[in-house]
């Protein structure tokens, strides 16, 4: 089945397309963010970071020396594998803040963790391969690894991260290749995995020799208490980790990580050569510069800071205004809380509802590789002010209250 174009003598030129390219998802998020643009709509849809926590003139000032002392190599070809000091500087912060003993060669540069998650799956999975992933899971990588056409075996989640009777399960019944999950503030959920399950799974997948991909995009986004152990540090030679600079830096610059053994970082480095040859290094090189002149944990306690009293007032006005019926999360971290319905509610109903009182949500359909989520939605309180918040929350319940 063919799409048709026209040529410069208006003859029909076919287009055969790959069968997988039907098979992967559009960005749920990305359609729903074109609706929720129009400024008078108060949109808890996205996941994007407060724009007014971004150290713009601390970068734009790193921007200036990188120009002023190294412009030519900035805007130069670069290394697949990133830029040495970024490089270091990842490794380093794993082996202060995490205990992990990390080096600069397991260290791979990305253009953004939606990258990391391609690669790997461009070397990981094969059509078919059974790959576990939580329910819900995160819906970037669930369109990531649906290009390279795997049986998805969703694994439920609870309060303090997988159900790891139905993983034990699972990986008796088939062979897994890999499980992806995401154990620090859970994106769409919010959850963090207690620290007995994050041994429980790292025991389960070595000894069924399946590989863990832990996407620690929020880890960083802790609101207080220590740094929660990674499974990595249960299962160091089955974790591939990965991170991102777009939460704790600018989005905008579209830097990531993948960090896993020189074996597995050596794969990546060729997948990733096939792709972009490498991550831009003008931005590679600003943001060492950056993170080299400022103390990127000062940014980092303002951004938690900010993050808790959104999560904590979008918490409190939920169980005042909405119906008692509709139960939602505790963060103790990340950006996002997920709400579940009354029964006969429909999410993507309430969407469009919303829409017509200026309020956007995002339903919970997408986030699930088997069906389901109707009566479930993501609320993100990352980049709304307090004000914002509570009128779009005011909304919602107005809405809620059309169905009774």
């Amino acid at each position: 089945m063919g799409i048709y174009g026209k040529t410069s003598d208006n003859v029909s030129m076919p287009y055969q397309f790959a069968a997988r390219t039907r098979k992967t998802p559009r960005s749920f998020i990305r359609e729903i963010l074109k609706v929720t643009e129009r400024p008078e709509i108060i949109s808890f849809a996205g996941g994007l970071p407060d724009p007014a926590l971004i150290a713009v003139k601390e970068i734009a000032e790193a921007a200036r020396l990188v120009f002023e002392n190294e412009g030519a190599a900035a805007l130069q070809y670069a290394t697949t594998e990133g830029y040495a000091p970024l490089r270091e500087f990842v490794a380093g912060r794993y082996r202060r803040r995490l205990g992990l003993d990390a080096s600069p060669d397991e260290i791979l540069i990305t253009s953004g963790s939606q990258q990391s998650l391609d690669l790997i799956g461009k070397v990981f999975i094969d059509a078919g391969e059974a790959v576990a992933i939580e329910r819900p899971g995160y819906l970037g990588a669930i369109q990531a690894f649906s290009l390279y056409e795997p049986t998805f075996c969703p694994v439920p989640l609870g309060e303090d991260g997988p159900d790891t009777g139905a993983l034990a399960d699972l990986l008796q019944e088939k062979k897994i290749r890999l499980f992806y999950g995401v154990p620090n503030s859970q994106n769409p959920s919010g959850i963090t995995w207690s620290e007995e399950k994050r041994r429980e799974v790292a025991a389960l997948l070595r000894e069924a020799g399946a590989v863990f991909v832990e996407d620690d995009a929020y880890g960083e986004l802790r609101f207080s208490g220590d740094p929660m152990t990674p499974v990595k540090k249960h299962l160091p030679e089955g974790t591939i980790m990965t991170g991102s600079f777009s939460k704790i830096a600018a989005p905008g610059m579209r830097l990531g990580w993948i960090y896993a053994e020189k074996e597995v970082i050596d794969l990546l480095t060729v997948a990733k050569q096939a792709t972009d040859l490498h991550t831009p290094i003008l931005t590679q090189r600003i943001l060492a510069r950056y993170l080299a002149d400022n103390d990127i944990d000062a940014p980092i306690r303002r951004i938690c800071e900010t993050y808790r009293r959104r999560c904590d007032l979008m918490g409190g006005l939920i169980d005042d205004l909405f119906p008692e019926e509709v139960t939602h999360t505790r963060p103790d971290g990340g950006m996002f809380i997920w709400a579940t319905l009354p029964a006969g509610i429909s999410s993507l109903d309430l969407f469009e509802r919303g829409l017509a009182e200026n309020v956007a949500v995002l339903p919970g359909v997408p986030f699930y590789t088997d069906g389901g989520g109707t009566d479930t939605l993501r609320l993100n309180f990352s980049n709304a002010t307090d004000e914002r918040i509570e009128e779009g929350i005011r909304r919602l319940a107005r809405v809620l209250r059309t169905y009774a």
